[in-house]
């Protein structure tokens, strides 16, 4: 196993894929302006958040390299998955607040972008697909969660304060409907969103095959709900909240379990 991927085999109907947590920069990675910029918009703490997964059987699985080398969770063709809105490419050029992560000319050409997802993007795939094939041999069915979080506020990709819940299905292709609505129930009464502004990512789109019994969901949270959005940046563990919050995320994951093991 390529030592940057993090895999906890579990044997439940159930894989968590944690695409963003990662901070790790390699050296070659040349031009950027700033490592802590680069870093700025990892998914921070979310592994940890979650790793109370294991204990339920889930399978986990997530990446230490940062999401600015190169992002595992978009089309690996460079294809926005959002067209006509703000968004981030498979080797971000700019932080989600628009600004430049690498040096004028120094941004990645199709060969590096071409390196990079042979190194890592293929192999993070390569792992979870074959996970994916692992656990559909014993279950008929199988959850792929992607866990993601975001800060609360950030204007250039939406409006306003972001709901704490935030469910992507790909409009309702990339898992049953029904798993859709019994993940939304689960997070009541905390605010909730189903296909907003976040309705999964290559992860979810790729891998969702409902007919063919992999139900890929994928749930964005607010990060207020765990970390001290303050303006120190990277944002502390607030271990009181998130306690809170994992008592929620435990019931969602409880449900999707259940679903799976119900459905036929």
């Amino acid at each position: 196993m390529t030592p940057w991927i993090i895999l906890d085999h579990g044997n439940a109907p159930l894989i968590i894929s944690i695409p963003h947590a990662g901070t790790e920069i390699p050296f070659d990675i040349k031009g950027l302006r700033s490592a802590n910029l680069a870093r700025h918009d990892a998914d921070w703490h979310v592994d940890k958040l979650y790793a109370f997964a294991k204990d339920m059987g889930a399978t986990c699985i997530t990446t230490a390299i940062s999401r600015t080398v190169i992002d595992v969770n978009r089309d690996p063709s460079g294809v926005s998955l959002y067209p006509g809105q703000a968004t981030t490419g498979l080797c971000p050029e700019t932080t989600f607040d628009g600004e430049p992560l690498y040096g004028d000319g120094e941004t990645p050409d199709a060969d590096e972008v071409a390196r990079r997802r042979e190194l890592y993007f293929y192999p993070y795939h390569r792992a979870l697909a074959a996970e994916v094939a692992r656990l559909r041999m014993s279950h008929s069915a199988i959850v792929v969660y992607d866990a993601h979080s975001i800060r609360s506020h950030v204007p250039n990709l939406f409006d306003g304060e972001l709901p704490q819940f935030n469910i992507g299905s790909y409009n309702e292709t990339s898992c049953a409907p029904a798993l859709t609505a019994t993940v939304a129930a689960a997070c009541s009464p905390h605010a909730t969103v189903i296909n907003g502004r976040f309705k999964g990512g290559w992860i979810t789109r790729h891998y969702g095959n409902p007919d063919g019994g992999i139900h890929a969901i994928q749930m964005e949270l607010a990060m207020r709900g765990y970390v001290d959005e303050s303006p120190i940046w990277p944002p502390l563990w607030d271990s009181s909240h998130a306690a809170v919050l994992q008592k929620t995320l435990h019931t969602i994951l409880t449900s999707c379990l259940t679903f799976v093991k119900d459905f036929i």
